[in-house]
């Protein structure tokens, strides 16, 4: 490493030392700039290049991460938990949640109490799925060799929700999708759980079309953080959609299909059929 990047790294070490001995102060840019002796703009640009987030994001994870500790506890309420992570009430917690976890400090506390989930199994031409549903939309979907492991799996996720096994409009019009792509990825309504880094990776699985294929290092490319391809695969082996965010789409560089999540040779029946289905249509 030469000086100028041992005298980077140093200065990011220091400002993720500083950020995580002082969350709970809720430090401002200018705060953290001065404490290393560099300018706001220099030390944003510093921070998001060698971090991936920018500071503001980092400081945002350090603080949901510390509430999220504080909610497990029985003895602490929601003010309590705000004010302890440095936030001014309960609105600006609220905020965060939202924002990060795709659901209310409330709802993380009682873990998903109060949350009605319809489910239902459903046939489709690469096996059965377990989808699920919320009012706000399709909330998780599995391929389900086993029906009893795949529902235990959904209640992990949702550990304290109420479960209905029914079938609802959301599911049925998210399931015309397995005919022949009737339905555009898009146009499904979903309730998703996820940071804004799964979320906009998601996003983008969204996007590529039915018979296209794509790869790590594009999808990292096309969200603008050509650096966290490793990231990227992570957030692509979490996503709790199965084929209607399409990871089944994404490839290696060189060319191999490698691993999915619900089986290998799933994903290269789905690959092939899709494919499929995109020659006879021209």
């Amino acid at each position: 490493m030469n000086q100028q990047k041992q005298y980077n790294y140093d200065r990011i070490a220091e400002a993720i030392h500083y950020l995580t001995e002082n969350f709970k102060e809720q430090p401002s840019l200018n705060d953290i700039a001065q404490k290393l002796h560099l300018s706001p703009f220099h030390f944003q640009r510093l921070f998001t290049e060698w971090a991936g987030v920018s500071p503001k994001k980092f400081l945002q994870y350090l603080t949901i991460d510390y509430a999220k500790a504080l909610l497990k506890s029985d003895k602490v309420s929601l003010f309590d938990a705000s004010i302890e992570t440095g936030l001014s009430g309960t609105g600006r917690l609220h905020d965060l949640f939202m924002h990060i976890e795709g659901m209310t400090p409330g709802e993380f506390k009682n873990g998903g109490e109060n949350l009605r989930i319809h489910y239902s199994f459903a046939e489709t031409p690469f096996g059965d799925v377990l989808i699920a549903s919320t009012e706000k939309g399709i909330c998780h979907m599995a391929f389900a060799e086993d029906r009893t492991m795949a529902f235990h799996e959904l209640q992990k996720v949702f550990p304290n929700a109420g479960f209905i096994q029914k079938v609802d409009l959301l599911q049925q019009n998210a399931l015309y999708i397995f005919r022949h792509d009737i339905v555009r990825p898009e146009t499904i309504r979903l309730h998703l759980k996820g940071t804004p880094f799964q979320l906009k990776v998601w996003e983008a699985l969204l996007k590529i079309p039915s018979g296209n294929l794509s790869t790590y290092k594009m999808i990292a490319e096309g969200i603008d953080n050509p650096n966290a391809v490793r990231a990227v695969g992570t957030a692509i082996g979490q996503n709790p959609v199965a084929y209607i965010i399409p990871c089944h789409r994404i490839i290696h560089s060189a060319g191999t299909f490698g691993n999915y999540h619900w089986g290998s040779q799933r994903k290269t029946a789905i690959i092939g059929w899709e494919a499929a289905q995109l020659y006879r249509d021209k």
